[in-house]
């Protein structure tokens, strides 16, 4: 039963790839590294063999990010799926010319907090890389051998919050569901992308209240299966 154990695992793993793949299809921001290890689960899922696949799948990310006093840094993610992925964490190394080795691994263990806290048995690569994105500029500048980080922003009256809503369906085939979907994402002022097929992926971003809405919309059309898979939201001050 060890082949029917680890098939849906497989199956996430091979369905998060194809999403990384076309969500980044130059091969500086998105590369397998290891492409036998690719071939051989998805020669398992396939069911042609039930042989666990020897090795794990390795890719690298590579996510450029604004640093406030210069233009963009490149930070590469080392990536491996372990066979148990998602139910276990992936293995992640962030490296960056400009980091010192002390700065890195404070990066990298902070990366992996934010990923048990939030994301146990969840497919994550998309979180760590936005996370990467986000986060790992400061890392740059770290003095760690003092706090550095003030909160003297936190007078600021005003706050607008910025959402970004990854909804995965059991599948998405349905002509009128995706009018619905664009047509609404159009109308509450929603950028993001759908991506039809089986598992369905929707992404879309903007304000708090209108992904709300939106949100609350299409769980009322009729699925099999729908859910939100990852939810960000970010305070825009001032």
């Amino acid at each position: 039963t060890t082949k029917m154990a680890y098939q849906e695992e497989a199956e996430i793993q091979i369905s998060e790839l194809d999403l990384l793949s076309s969500m980044f299809p130059y091969e500086e921001e998105f590369a397998v590294t290891d492409q036998l290890a690719l071939a051989e689960l998805k020669h398992y899922v396939e069911n042609e063999s039930a042989e666990v696949p020897s090795s794990k799948v390795q890719f690298i990310l590579n996510v450029k990010a604004e640093v406030p006093n210069a233009s963009m840094v490149e930070f590469s993610m080392a990536c491996a799926l372990p066979f148990k992925y998602p139910t276990v964490l992936p293995e992640i190394t962030v490296r960056s010319s400009l980091l010192s080795r002390s700065q890195q691994i404070l990066l990298n263990s902070d990366l992996k907090t934010y990923l048990i806290q939030n994301f146990s048995g969840e497919p994550c690569m998309l979180s760590a890389r936005e996370w990467v994105k986000d986060h790992a500029a400061a890392y740059i500048d770290k003095d760690l051998s003092s706090s550095s980080m003030t909160a003297s922003d936190a007078t600021q009256p005003r706050v607008t919050v910025f959402t970004r809503l990854w909804i995965y369906s059991h599948h998405i085939y349905n002509k009128q569901k995706r009018k619905n979907i664009i047509d609404w994402a159009k109308e509450l002022s929603l950028s993001g992308f759908c991506m039809p097929g089986k598992p369905g992926v929707v992404c879309v971003e903007g304000l708090q209240s209108s992904c709300e809405e939106f949100w609350s919309r299409v769980r009322r059309l009729t699925w099999k299966r729908i859910l939100i898979r990852h939810r960000e939201d970010v305070s825009l001050e001032g």
